[in-house]
């Protein structure tokens, strides 16, 4: 999670939202290639889980500009000992906060409020190939979305289960439970969570 430093006076206040410098020196992605938003006019909608496979996969910065979402990523790297753990948190427009999702973890989330907007950065461009995703309610990861899904795509609600063949997590098998510990970094300009 990172949270801008905002400088406030009588007009409202400034804050940076991005430098390349301050990701670099701690080892984060510091080129984005991509930007996207996303507009959802009905509360409870929900998009994702996405991600793309390598090599192209990708990392993203995730900010709620309007609004209100429950954001939610899910490790999908093998190797890792947090593999298909889950991490949810409620995100809202003017609390600036950001989310830095890393490579080879899923995402999606779950409009809070209607007319909700969302802006994406991305490290690498959309390939359709590569692209791939989870299924929000499938029993294994036992994801707990606050609100009863209101519209979601066909696309999504049509991923495999973790359980079937051909899932896009099959090669370990993983522990499914929500991650419960966030390391907090501050720095000079933006506040590190």
């Amino acid at each position: 999670m990172i949270l801008p430093e905002k400088r406030s006076d009588e007009r409202g206040f400034f804050a940076r939202t991005w430098c390349a410098e301050e990701f670099g020196a701690r080892g984060l992605i510091d080129r984005f290639v991509q930007s996207s938003v996303s507009f959802s006019p009905v509360r409870g909608t929900l998009r994702g889980l996405h991600f793309q496979r390598p090599p192209h996969a990708e990392t993203k910065l995730i900010r709620c500009t309007r609004g209100a979402i429950y954001d939610v990523i899910v490790d999908v790297r093998p190797e890792s000992r947090t593999y298909g753990q889950w991490l949810g948190l409620e995100m809202r427009a003017g609390a600036g906060e950001m989310l830095y999702v890393p490579e080879r973890f899923a995402h999606g989330f779950q409009t809070l409020l209607p007319d909700t907007e969302v802006e994406y950065m991305m490290s690498a461009a959309h390939a359709p190939d590569a692209a791939t995703g989870l299924r929000p309610d499938d029993p294994l990861l036992d994801i707990t979305w606050p609100l009863a899904i209101a519209r979601i795509s066909q696309r999504d609600r049509s991923w495999p289960l973790l359980a079937a063949e051909g899932a896009p997590l099959q090669r370990r098998r993983p522990v499914y439970r929500p991650m419960r510990n966030a390391v907090a970094l501050k720095a000079s300009r933006m506040q590190w969570r």
